[in-house]
C-alpha cells in the first residue's frame, strides 16, 4: 500500500492546468497502486499563513516553554509535517508564478522547513530527515523553461528540488506542460504535460 499526498497550489480552480495535470499524475499513481490511499492538501482552500514573528518565536522555543498559542502554532506545523512524513509519494501542482511558485507553496514550505522534523545538523552539516520517497511535480507555465534562453529564469522547479532535496527527498521527477500561452504550442501543451506521465 502507498500513502500518497497532493499537494494543490493553484488558486484556478476549474481553469487551472496545474490542477489538471497533477490530476493526471495521480489517476496514473491509482492505476499502478490500486490500494494507494491518497490524501489531499489544497493550499488554496486551507492556506498556510505568512510566517510572522509568532512563527518563528515558536519554532525556536523549546516545547515545554510554549505558550498556550504557541502550542496551537507548532501543532498545525507538526501537522503538516507528519503528512510529509507519512506520505511514501508526494505530488506537487506547481505552476509558475513569476519565475517562481506560488505563494501558497512558498508559505507552506516555511512550515515544514524545521531542524529536528524535515532535517537536521551534525557534525557533517544538514542532513534530511525524509527519505526513501519519491516527488512528482506537476509544472506547468506559459513559456517555455525547460530549455531555450527562458531556462535561466526557472525558480520553481529548482527550488521545490531544493527544498526537498534539503528534506532528504532525491528521487523526483518533473512533468511539464509549457508554452500554454504560446500560439501553435499551447493547443497541445497540456495533453503533451499528461502523455509524458510515467510513475516508476
Amino acid at each position: 500500500m502507498k500513502n500518497v499526498l497532493h499537494i494543490i497550489t493553484s488558486p484556478r480552480k476549474d481553469l487551472s492546468a496545474s490542477r489538471k495535470l497533477g490530476k493526471a499524475v495521480i489517476e496514473k499513481i491509482q492505476e499502478k497502486y490500486s490500494d494507494a490511499v491518497l490524501k489531499e492538501r489544497d493550499l488554496t482552500t486551507n492556506p498556510t499563513p505568512l510566517l510572522d514573528e509568532s512563527h518563528i518565536n515558536t519554532f525556536f522555543t523549546p516545547a515545554e516553554n510554549h505558550s498556550t498559542e504557541q502550542q496551537s502554532i507548532n501543532k498545525y506545523s507538526e501537522d503538516l509535517i507528519s503528512e510529509l512524513k507519512e506520505a511514501d509519494i508526494i505530488v506537487i501542482d506547481s505552476p509558475m508564478y513569476n519565475f517562481s511558485v506560488p505563494a501558497t507553496l512558498r508559505a507552506y514550505l516555511d512550515f515544514t522547513s524545521r531542524a529536528g522534523y524535515t532535517f537536521k545538523y551534525d557534525e557533517n552539516g544538514p542532513k534530511g530527515l525524509l527519505n526513501d520517497k519519491k516527488l512528482y511535480i506537476a509544472f506547468t507555465s506559459g513559456n517555455v523553461y525547460s530549455e531555450g534562453p527562458f531556462q535561466v529564469f526557472d525558480s520553481n522547479v529548482p527550488y521545490i528540488k531544493n527544498v526537498f532535496g534539503f528534506y532528504g527527498v532525491s528521487d523526483v521527477s518533473v512533468f511539464r506542460a509549457e508554452g500554454l500561452a504560446i500560439p501553435g504550442i499551447m493547443e497541445n501543451a497540456l495533453n503533451k504535460g499528461i502523455e509524458s506521465i510515467v510513475i516508476d
